[in-house]
């Protein structure tokens, strides 16, 4: 906490409340804000404080470096937070937290990329050279293994020169044309930076997304935690689906019900004109504009395609 953060809170204005690990900046944290909106979850933060009080709900904000965020919810610092899965690998904490939520936003890989002109075809051949990334931990445990692969292979204790990994905390990508580094690891998302980089991946290391994740020894003791977290996933189900509503006649209903079958099943209900009833089923919002042509087609009227702010759905 910060000395701006110190005079202006005391131990006590977090007494009893859950304290909520948020990205500092970035577009995690224009996502994590979107959330939180959705959610009704309110909150005041003063200009460059890192703490945020709910003013609806028992719940401190704390805004922290994404990659910080694991440590701190693994340690018990804080109770829950979002951040990526890359950073809870990094920090190497999975025994520490548990994964309530996958955020569905901040999808991108974890790659080994080479120069387009090397003859590296797999992190295997990068053994014993120079890796520049800003992932050093998780990095580091990966060749570390494959170091002990490839003295295993030659009837060896352990290779005479191990891999050295360099850290950089920015553009990872220049550190080959600039002979730092013969390989990097670093994220790729849609791939535009490696290839102006002439770069090419030749393995992923893993796959990452954002997530919403809790201290593993807090998850049962405080049912805050469940309701935040039913919540956030009410938010995210409501920016898939929409509510699509129309009035078909008794005779087309099978059809009907095939093009709009629901999560679990359509809403059914009859009309004062004989002959007809009303349909109300949640459908995918990017499909919505086949479905009512789909459902045009076959006689349906009245379609209206309504948002969705906030669902509960099991």
């Amino acid at each position: 906490m910060s000395s701006a953060d110190l005079t202006s809170l005391h131990a006590s204005d977090l007494h009893d409340r859950l304290l909520f690990a948020i990205p500092k900046k970035g577009r995690l944290n224009e996502q994590v804000m979107t959330l939180l909106k959705g959610a009704d979850i309110q909150f005041y933060r003063k200009n460059r404080m890192d703490i945020a009080l709910s003013t609806n709900h028992p719940i401190a904000l704390v805004f922290l470096p994404a990659a910080d965020i694991p440590q701190f919810v693994a340690d018990g610092n804080v109770d829950i937070g979002v951040t990526g899965q890359d950073m809870v690998a990094e920090a190497g904490v999975e025994n520490g937290v548990d994964e309530l939520l996958r955020l569905g936003f901040g999808k991108c890989r974890l790659c080994v990329q080479v120069p387009v002109s090397s003859s590296f075809k797999s992190a295997k051949d990068l053994a014993g050279m120079r890796i520049a990334t800003s992932f050093t931990g998780l990095v580091e445990r990966h060749f570390k293994e494959l170091d002990q692969q490839v003295a295993k292979e030659k009837g060896l204790k352990s290779v005479e020169n191990p891999t050295v990994v360099k850290f950089l905390s920015g553009s990872v990508e220049a550190s080959c044309t600039l002979g730092l580094a013969d390989a990097i690891v670093d994220l790729v998302e849609s791939g535009e930076t490696m290839h102006a980089a002439k770069l090419h991946d030749i393995e992923t290391l893993l796959t990452t997304e954002a997530v919403l994740i809790c201290n593993r020894n807090k998850h049962i003791m405080n049912p805050l935690i469940e309701r935040v977290k039913r919540r956030i996933e009410g938010v995210i189900v409501a920016q898939k689906f929409v509510l699509c509503t129309y009035n078909v006649s008794r005779a087309k209903l099978v059809d009907a019900v095939k093009i709009t079958p629901g999560k679990k099943a359509p809403t059914i209900s009859s009309l004062e004109t004989e002959g007809w009833v009303a349909v109300s089923v949640m459908i995918q919002k990017n499909q919505a504009a086949d479905v009512m042509d789909e459902l045009e087609d076959i006689g349906a009227q009245d379609i209206l395609i309504t948002q969705i702010t906030n669902a509960r759905m099991n």
